[in-house]
């Protein structure tokens, strides 16, 4: 693991933006106590994906660097206390933490965050259509998997000094926006869904989560409470022209082949969710640090929304992905912000 840490800051006085690269845990222990008003995250989530060792590996190696042997979800939950417990620290009391996990290591990310000394307040969910199952198909109709359609997130709190309202005065923190967050003038839910990639303007597919929950109540069309489109190819490549096409698989399976792309993130969050998520849970104008950055979703989100960011990715690849979108939105909202 690179133990580096180089930071570059961009951005005006109300879009700025930075990102650090180094490794997660060691960039944590060097910021300040209470000087973030959110964490909005999507950290590894212990499940060896596609073989990745910041997914596995490294995670194993830094939970039994004591010499304990322990399983993969002991150590995915002993680690996510440790990067949780630096989490607590720098957030103001009353910041909120929002973090992504996989189903199958979700409780392991919830009680490594609780044993942090964070307050588990929720769980939100985030409902797609267009995962895909991770299982081989056995004989006589078997298989040992289902196919993924949501992502739970977990929302924690830090601590608070005293009562809401004292801690607010003090703080700017410890309660959520929920009036600006309102969806088509409703009170926002701990759900969000995702069309299909076969819906059109036109038509939804049979498995499309929208299409279904508006089949009970067509006349009302219940999913604009909940919508938020997958991140397209369009979303995901903004802004990385400059960067060398690679050629990149994606998703697994026999039957998706690689493809040329220039974000080779493979888990890359739209942007429309991760805007909702800031606004919901950092002040205006506050810090939103992620400390898993990736290919910087989480700041485009926070500039778009006039908050600033602090991100921290250790891959040397990545950083060069998220700084490309970055300064492509950062732009695009500095541009808005002229207009009259």
């Amino acid at each position: 693991m690179s133990t580096t840490a180089k930071v570059a800051i961009y951005g005006d006085d109300t879009h700025a933006w930075g990102l650090i690269e180094g490794e997660a845990l060691l960039t944590l222990a060097k910021l300040p106590d209470n000087s973030v008003d959110a964490i909005v995250t999507d950290p590894p989530y212990g499940i060896d994906f596609a073989g990745e060792a910041w997914d596995g590996a490294d995670i194993r190696q830094v939970a039994g660097s004591g010499g304990d042997r322990l399983s993969a979800g002991e150590a995915f939950e002993r680690w996510t206390a440790v990067w949780a417990a630096e989490a607590r620290r720098v957030l103001k009391p009353g910041g909120h933490l929002l973090a992504f996990g996989a189903t199958r290591t979700f409780h392991r990310l919830v009680s490594g965050v609780e044993d942090a000394g964070l307050e588990v307040r929720d769980q939100l969910l985030w409902l797609y259509a267009q995962g895909l199952p991770k299982s081989r198909r056995l004989p006589g109709g078997l298989a040992t998997t289902l196919k993924p359609a949501y992502e739970p997130i977990l929302l924690a709190r830090a601590p608070m000094v005293g009562a809401t309202t004292r801690n607010l005065q003090a703080w700017g923190t410890g309660a959520m926006n929920t009036e600006a967050a309102r969806v088509d003038g409703y009170w926002p839910a701990h759900l969000t869904l995702s069309h299909a990639s076969g819906c059109t303007k036109a038509r939804c597919t049979s498995e499309c989560p929208a299409a279904l929950i508006d089949a009970a109540r067509p006349d009302r069309r219940p999913s604009r409470l909940f919508f938020c489109a997958k991140a397209s190819k369009q979303e995901r490549e903004a802004g990385c022209e400059p960067l060398p096409a690679q050629s990149v698989k994606l998703y697994n399976g026999h039957h998706h082949p690689a493809r040329l792309r220039r974000n080779t993130h493979r888990t890359v969050k739209p942007i429309t969710m991760m805007r909702w998520l800031v606004k919901l849970v950092t002040p205006v104008g506050g810090v939103v640090l992620d400390p898993f950055a990736g290919s910087g979703t989480t700041g485009i989100a926070a500039v778009l929304e006039d908050r600033l960011f602090l991100g921290i990715e250790r891959e040397g690849e990545y950083i060069d992905i998220a700084c490309a979108r970055l300064t492509h939105w950062a732009a695009s909202a500095a541009q808005r912000a002229v207009l009259p």
